[in-house]
């Protein structure tokens, strides 16, 4: 190896550390720390964030970067050497144009807001958290400022997480699958609603967890190098290649919350313990984008977790372990349950026919308060008015409705939602490749073999970690670009039998 590059990891390696710690620290509120411990976390926190964007904007990484620019040159464009130099630089670059007061506190902020946030949605009152919104508004478009040249002021909040992605690319594709999904969900919503009382009956919070965890190890999470816990809302987190931790929330009275949310974090975890541990300790150990990252756990959550295949394996244990709430449901009834399609509140739990609207409801406000159309006193009565409109429901509360989501209370307004929806279409397109190359990897979901997909997943996306752009590792796994037709086709074939519908 390069003795530059050598430096380089080296450097990157202490502020890694340094981040890694800051992880722990916010894990640490999210999931144990008594309410009392706000103020003085999110001190702790800023001075960290501080001290690791100063380490990284050091002058002597710049000189190490500019020095390594010919090296790059004499690399294989794709070995993970000339990805670290270029996504570095690329880092670098962005991390120079904000200054590191901005981070620390902004960083203190955020750890306040979550703390409130929290208060605020146990009490279902905004009223509480809107002063601390208005900040993050605020900052938000301090923060987008410091990238001038953007066409909308959301595109670099964007591109920090979807990089190339802006609203001039999201729009057009999000209207084309509105326009592809409104209609099924007029279909189904106007056919008797289906019964779901099933998941609704008293299932103890131990049993739960214990089911969630096997269904984990067996999606293929290394405990060893990972735990779960509880968090009001869920959550996964990376502190290293070898400590990936997820979290859950649990409602004695709802089956599929618990359960479906663990999948959805393992599929989050999965790819982070799948990253190369060659590149533990710097820039590339992490996902390629957000969005790249939300396809692997609305793929395992939906996809995988959801389907006929998975329940023929799991059902039986799940009737074992709830006998008295399950013994006289049919799979049938319980495999349509999970599918259950209707109008309603709640994002997290919302079906997959309409979960897209929430996601687009949550994008549009945040570009109306970035615009300066809409104030952030004013969200609640927007957001009930959108539900009403979109979905015909209207939140009976705040905590049901703006406060629901912890996203705009622990980080920017703006940035984060499209990943959702853009993983959806995305793990249509991948979990397509995957069946391409390997057919039996329906069969063998069903008889509880989860570590071919698992494999592929591996093999074509997560052992890559950010050493490639979002753009390149959906070309290199699927063949071609983001495409929106498998998840149409997904979604059409999926509800138009369960429902029996005649869709052309």
């Amino acid at each position: 190896m390069h003795p530059k590059l050598q430096q380089l990891k080296s450097r990157l390696s202490e502020v890694d550390n340094l981040n890694e710690a800051n992880a722990i620290l916010s894990w640490d509120q999210m999931t144990f720390m008594p309410p009392g411990g706000a103020d003085s976390r999110g001190r702790q926190t800023a001075t960290l964030e501080k001290l690791a964007h100063e380490k990284f904007t050091d002058p002597e990484i710049g000189k190490l970067l500019e020095e390594l620019q010919p090296v790059a040159k004499e690399l294989p464009p794709d070995s993970a050497d000339a990805a670290l130099i270029r996504i570095t630089t690329h880092d670098y670059e962005k991390a120079l144009k904000i200054p590191s007061s901005f981070t620390a506190k902004f960083s203190e902020h955020n750890s306040k807001i979550y703390s409130v946030w929290a208060k605020a949605r146990a009490e279902r009152d905004f009223k509480l958290v809107a002063p601390l919104l208005e900040k993050t508004l605020d900052y938000s478009r301090e923060l987008a400022n410091f990238f001038p040249g953007y066409q909308h002021i959301a595109d670099p909040l964007i591109d920090d997480l979807d990089e190339g992605m802006t609203v001039a690319i999201i729009q057009p594709l999000f209207q084309k699958l509105r326009a592809g999904l409104t209609p099924l969900v007029q279909q189904i919503t106007s056919l008797p609603l289906t019964d779901d009382t099933c998941l609704h009956r008293e299932f103890p919070e131990a049993d739960q967890l214990s089911f969630g965890l096997k269904v984990a190890k067996k999606m293929g999470y290394d405990f060893n190098r990972g735990r779960q816990d509880k968090s009001p809302h869920p959550f996964t987190t990376s502190f290293s290649i070898g400590d990936v931790r997820i979290t859950t929330r649990v409602k004695t009275n709802s089956l599929a919350e618990s359960l479906f949310s663990t999948i959805h974090e393992s599929g989050h975890a999965l790819y982070e313990q799948g990253i190369n541990p060659d590149f533990d300790g710097t820039s590339l150990a992490t996902g390629a984008s957000m969005s790249i990252h939300e396809s692997q756990s609305r793929l395992w959550e939906n996809l995988v977790g959801r389907s006929r295949n998975f329940w023929l394996y799991f059902y039986p244990q799940i009737q074992e372990l709830f006998p008295n709430q399950l013994r006289n449901v049919s799979s049938e009834v319980f495999y349509r349950a999970i599918n259950k399609v209707e109008r309603s509140l709640i994002r997290t739990e919302a079906d997959e026919v309409t979960y897209n609207l929430h996601v687009m409801i949550r994008f549009d406000l945040e570009l109306e308060m970035l615009e300066g159309k809409l104030a952030v006193k004013d969200l609640p009565e927007a957001w009930n008015s959108r539900y009403f409109k979109d979905l015909g429901v209207i939140p009976t509360d705040d905590s049901v409705g703006v406060l629901q989501d912890m996203h705009w209370y622990s980080g920017t307004i703006g940035g984060y939602f499209q990943s959702y929806t853009l993983g959806n279409i995305l793990s249509a397109q991948f979990l397509e490749a995957a069946l391409k190359a390997v057919p039996s990897i329906p069969t063998e979901i069903a008889a509880g073999n989860l570590d071919p997909l698992h494999g592929w997943l591996r093999e074509h996306i997560y052992q890559y970690g950010h050493q490639f752009t979002a753009q390149d590792i959906i070309t290199r796994a699927t063949g071609r670009p983001l495409d929106l037709e498998p998840y149409l086709k997904y979604i059409r074939n999926k509800f138009g039998e369960i429902y029996h519908l005649s869709l052309s």
